[in-house]
């Protein structure tokens, strides 16, 4: 099986920690070149500097807020002037959890120009330096929410399923170049964001955030929640060489508790 991605640039956003960090991680040690978008000036430094190069591979990094559309752009133009890029990866921070019918019409469109619009900008830019290398690959770290939308993410529900429909008909068009797009799915996994999760449930429910995490783990049929490896490895494999005929799929990595086939 080809799982090398030497010679290949890779762009992996919110790559300052979590998800995103592991994943960046995880195409550093199969030889790509990877370039770390996020926020945190600090924190890039200090995770860069963390992956592997022993294949003589070279990282960056550049601070950037995806609330910043024109930032991003003029960003992303930069960067593919310089070299062309292999493999993208869109990732950020979902939006704050709540009833859908709380939600306001600002929360609504703030997380549809973080997760869609600055998806199709970075997208759009890499596109043309994929074709002339014949090799692209599009991977958009969503939800499990896609399939079945999830209890008081309201808003998270919402704009997930959009960049879901988004991804597959990036994938309908760009198929034919070897271009790919495909979305991983994480369930309940171990992240800040998972931790605000049950720290706010058990506030609201007046329990203790052990009861929290247990009846979450309780939903899962492995009985434990996701590390953030696991996550970035399934990204990973669609990132290689060996993933060039999955195309359009969205891959639930959550230990079986999405309930759909």
């Amino acid at each position: 099986m080809n799982l090398t991605l030497e010679r290949k640039n890779a762009i992996i956003c919110g790559s300052s920690q979590g998800i995103g960090f592991a994943i960046a991680e995880e195409l550093a040690m199969m030889g790509a070149n990877c370039i770390l978008l996020a926020r945190s000036d600090e924190n890039l430094q200090q995770v860069v500097a963390r992956l592997d190069v022993v294949l003589r591979q070279s990282h960056s990094y550049y601070s950037i807020d995806f609330n910043d559309q024109e930032a991003t752009k003029k960003l992303i133009q930069q960067i593919v002037t310089e070299k062309p890029i292999h493999i993208l990866i869109n990732n950020s921070g979902g939006p704050a959890a709540g009833p859908i019918v709380d939600a306001t019409e600002d929360q609504f469109l703030q997380a549809f120009n973080q997760h869609l619009v600055i998806n199709h900008i970075l997208t759009k830019a890499v596109i043309e330096g994929m074709k002339k290398e014949s090799y692209g690959r599009i991977i958009n770290i969503i939800s499990t929410s896609v399939k079945i939308p999830l209890k008081n993410l309201g808003v998270s529900n919402t704009i997930r399923g959009a960049v879901a429909s988004w991804a597959k008909s990036m994938a309908n068009e760009l198929g034919q170049y070897n271009i790919t797009v495909n979305n991983v799915l994480p369930g309940f996994t171990t992240t800040q964001r998972l931790q605000t999760l049950i720290e706010n449930t058990a506030k609201k429910g007046n329990v203790l955030m052990e009861v929290v995490e247990k009846n979450m783990k309780e939903e899962v049929p492995m009985k434990r929640f996701g590390e953030v490896n696991e996550i970035a490895a399934v990204a990973a494999f669609l990132a290689s060489p060996a993933a060039s005929y999955v195309n359009g799929v969205s891959i639930p990595v959550d230990g079986g508790r999405t309930g759909s086939i």
